[in-house]
């Protein structure tokens, strides 16, 4: 029993038996039980994963500054401290050093990695987040982790990591491959070290945009269009029928006439009723867009998201949507981590229609989304309460006003970690 002051603090009989502790002393991040049961979350000196997703593939790679130094030269010889004014150039070096090691190959080709973002790291049971803002940082806790991005075409179906850092004290290496069924973890050691992700999924999610009804203008001119054709064609058919059964009945032209009476009030009938919008399908059309909002930003590459975004934004509102969408999708404590959108929910809906033939929507929506990294699975959901403006552009429906009117933060949660 620990005791603080003449008071316990905690009792230790729940161990049973003895248990041995060894200590480092030149480097007490190797202090540990000998027991796996009792050693700590993160002991490792280094680790890595890979990320497979629709679009693109991460590597990731967590790491102690100090196990680097004995393959690269971070300036900290000797040091026991990391300033926090030269951290920017000590995760420059390592980001290029890491750049060129663990090669990674999708579906035979080796792409040039791109490197996504390098933060150092506080650590703890429940999560990772990055250090922000800089501080001085102990040299023998501190840990960084770097993200480096593979672009895709679609899902690959094999991706390998070939680990290439081992040394006397870094024989084991705990890794993970990451893919929307959750993560494969494992170890890599000098002779088994390539980690290796094959695409055994049943039915992978791709993003997809979801499509709408025409505007009622467009409907009417089809509808208008399909009429002439076929009053045409029923006065063709009337005529005939007369000639043939009715020689000496009633005169050909009143007959044509009701019929072209009946037709065109038939075809008026169906053209309005188009042209009047249900509460039901504008509900569908607010969903439908939103969705296609969300979904374009699965997408990695900006100009593809501006493409994606397009179909359903009119031009003068990309800019803002794109940028508050961002936002509202960025993780602020994992480094500008962007969550991608696996739920979407429209919760309220009011409607009021616009002189212009569209509709003001005042919605109330619930945005759920995950991104995983540093090893872990970070969910969100938000909540938002915005007034819409969505109007006919061209002949399809399309966003072209955003006042966002609240945001609030409904869960935030790293339900397990991938390594």
């Amino acid at each position: 029993m620990r005791i603080t002051n003449g008071l316990p603090v905690n009792d230790f009989r729940y161990l049973g038996k003895a248990y041995e502790l060894e200590l480092d002393w030149q480097d007490p991040w190797y202090s540990r039980f000998r027991s796996r049961n009792l050693r700590r979350a993160y002991d490792a000196a280094m680790s890595g994963f890979i990320y497979v997703e629709p679009y693109e593939v991460r590597k990731e790679i967590i790491a102690r500054p100090k196990d680097l130094q004995q393959w690269v030269d971070l300036g900290l010889e000797g040091e026991s401290v990391i300033p926090a004014g030269i951290q920017p150039e000590v995760l420059r070096r390592v980001a290029e050093f890491l750049r060129e090691r663990h090669r990674v190959v999708i579906d035979g080709n080796e792409p040039e990695p791109e490197l996504l973002r390098i933060n150092f790291l506080r650590r703890t049971l429940r999560n990772s987040t990055v250090v922000d803002p800089p501080e001085d940082l102990d040299l023998i806790s501190a840990t960084l982790g770097a993200i480096f991005v593979y672009p895709t075409d679609g899902l690959p179906e094999r991706v390998t990591m070939d680990w290439d850092l081992f040394g006397s004290r870094i024989d084991s290496v705990p890794v993970a491959a990451v893919d929307q069924a959750g993560p494969l973890p494992g170890y890599l050691t000098p002779d088994d070290r390539v980690l290796v992700w094959q695409n055994f999924l049943q039915s992978p999610e791709l993003p997809s945009l979801l499509a709408t009804q025409p505007p009622p203008g467009a409907v009417a001119r089809t509808a208008a269009w399909l009429r002439w054709v076929l009053l045409a064609g029923v006065l063709a058919f009337v005529t005939i029928a007369i000639a043939r059964r009715h020689p000496g009945g009633l005169p050909r032209s009143l007959v044509v006439v009701v019929a072209a009476l009946l037709l065109l009030t038939a075809s008026t009938f169906w053209v309005g009723r188009d042209a009047r919008m249900s509460e039901m399908r504008r509900r569908h059309l607010v969903s439908a867009l939103l969705h296609n909002v969300y979904r374009a930003f699965d997408f990695r590459d900006e100009e593809r998201i501006y493409d994606m975004l397009e179909q359903s934004v009119a031009g003068d509102l990309l800019t803002e949507i794109y940028l508050e969408t961002r936002r509202g999708l960025e993780i602020q404590n994992q480094g500008g981590a962007r969550a991608k959108v696996k739920e979407l929910e429209l919760v309220d809906l009011n409607t009021d229609s616009s002189a212009t033939g569209g509709f003001v929507a005042y919605a109330t929506w619930n945005v759920s989304g995950s991104v995983g990294h540093w090893g872990h699975l970070h969910r969100r959901t938000n909540r938002y309460r915005a007034g819409l403006g969505i109007e006919p552009v061209n002949g399809v429906w399309k966003l072209n006003s955003l006042d966002l009117l609240e945001e609030e933060r409904l869960a935030s949660e790293i339900p397990g970690g991938a390594g």
